[in-house]
């Protein structure tokens, strides 16, 4: 089965009605292993899935089970594979709120980003916090988890800055690759890439 066929399918089984409400949907799923891709302190694998459903799903079978969690896990290297290449990184919705912000995948998708920086978070700011902040901040505005704040309600209620700084999410996730990974030099990342 090719990678796209099994994400189909993954697809179906995270965007099924039965799992646990607080369970990340694919879209979220996605958001989710990005930041895990993106941070510097490896998160077991053991533990990133079972934060990922909030509680065991109920699996038809076995096979089933093993074809969801390694198909996570090759979504996972997919994700990091296409960050260290420095190819523009596409998310899998559009880089839009729409009229209702909480029903886009768009917020989704940053939700659960944000749900991956939340696993360790120390490790992301421990070194150079404000960079870090500052390209995080369209992912943390486009999340609306935040928009108690201030500074993002300020941001939330602009509709054109807002929009301004979504589109700018793939430019800030490959430059947050680049500074948690490579901070000297860029060459360094690319390590001969496997077909």
């Amino acid at each position: 089965m090719s990678l796209a066929e099994q994400l189909t399918r993954l697809q179906a089984f995270l965007d099924a009605d039965e799992l646990h409400e607080e369970a990340l949907d694919y879209v979220a799923a996605h958001g989710f292993l990005t930041a895990l891709s993106i941070s510097t302190e490896d998160v077991p694998e053991r533990e990133w899935i079972d934060a990922l459903f909030a509680e065991p799903p109920q699996y038809a079978s076995e096979a089933q089970h093993v074809e969801v969690e390694t198909t996570l896990v090759a979504l996972k290297h997919h994700i990091a594979r296409v960050l260290a290449s420095e190819e523009d990184f596409e998310l899998p919705c559009d880089l839009d709120l729409g009229d209702d912000p909480d029903d886009s995948e768009l917020r989704g998708w940053c939700i659960g980003f944000m749900e991956g920086v939340f696993l360790r978070e120390e490790a992301w700011f421990e070194n150079a916090e404000e960079e870090v902040s500052e390209m995080l901040l369209p992912i943390m505005v486009g999340s609306g988890l935040f928009d108690e704040q201030p500074e993002f309600a300020d941001i939330a209620s602009n509709a054109n800055l807002q929009d301004d700084m979504i589109v700018q999410i793939p430019e800030a996730l490959t430059a947050l690759f680049l500074l948690l990974h490579a901070p000297d030099e860029k060459p360094a990342l690319l390590k001969p890439r496997h077909h």
